[in-house]
């Protein structure tokens, strides 16, 4: 094994430094999105023109999950301008493509706790991830260190949260009339075990119910071919494995806790065992 030896790091000021401006660091993230922790994500836009509202800063896209988040860079402290602008930004984009998920970033040097309260407040109708650069100097080299102080919250997926109502219409034109006879495939794997459970359209998420009352032990997200499914589960780490033993791919929400993977027409006519599996471990344990 590698010996590894201690070297003493200097934190150093961005917007401070007569080299590393905005620019700079816009470039950085540009030429590998993944140091911000957000995933594999694609870079759609640079400097993307808002009507009447100034340049967004990034504009990436995840392909995955059809998910779209507008990023604001700040260096230095974090102010109420940075923060409006990264919202109205984030709303225009939505209401100009409100078929993708947007999530809206915030990125600086420094974010005070008055601001993350602020943010987390937000947090609760916009989801918004809030995070803090860190550069240090080590020798003749710097370092980025991007840390996630705000993670998006995922809206309504508990039963005492107010979710807004949708239809099957609205999910069908959001997604694809496929992809919703999905969700109903995997709610006759649920009637197998409890006959009672029906669909609950929000414009979120589709969840469950039950006579009218919510239990959402698994909510989905229908994309235009694959649907996105969030269950909660006690032994997480257990049935992420059991996935990917079947070849799905399965990821932990860290803000939720739940395990999320990809439903596809040949999953469930080739995997539907373990998905029965998951599902009713789920139930379960949500009932117990």
């Amino acid at each position: 094994m590698e010996k590894l030896k201690y070297v003493k790091a200097t934190p150093i000021s961005l917007k401070n430094h007569p080299e590393f401006d905005e620019q700079w660091l816009k470039q950085i993230i540009i030429n590998d999105p993944s140091i911000l922790g957000l995933g594999d994500l694609i870079v759609k836009d640079v400097e993307r023109i808002q009507p009447k509202a100034g340049r967004l800063d990034l504009l990436l896209f995840d392909p995955e999950n059809d998910k779209r988040y507008e990023v604001e860079i700040m260096l230095g402290r974090i102010d109420e301008s940075h923060i409006i602008r990264t919202i109205e930004y984030w709303a225009i984009e939505k209401k100009r493509y409100p078929n993708f998920e947007h999530c809206a970033v915030i990125i600086a040097e420094n974010i005070t706790t008055r601001f993350l309260n602020v943010l987390s407040l937000i947090n609760s109708s916009i989801p918004i991830i809030a995070i803090q650069l860190n550069a240090l100097k080590v020798g003749d080299q710097i370092i980025l260190n991007f840390t996630k102080i705000l993670d998006e919250i995922i809206i309504g997926e508990e039963e005492d949260e107010i979710t807004e109502k949708a239809d099957r219409n609205y999910w069908e034109s959001k997604a694809s009339p496929e992809t919703i006879k999905l969700v109903d495939e995997c709610l006759n794997i649920i009637k197998e075990f409890d006959p009672e459970y029906s669909l609950s359209y929000n414009k979120h998420y589709i969840g469950l119910q039950k006579k009218g009352r919510p239990n959402n032990f698994v909510v989905f997200r229908a994309k235009k071919n694959f649907v996105r499914t969030a269950v909660k589960l006690v032994d997480v780490d257990l049935y992420k494995n059991l996935l990917e033993e079947k070849d799905f791919e399965a990821t932990i929400d860290k803000g939720t806790g739940r395990l999320i993977f990809r439903i596809t027409m040949d999953d469930l006519k080739n995997r539907r065992d373990i998905l029965k599996q998951i599902f009713e471990t789920a139930y379960k344990e949500a009932n117990e």
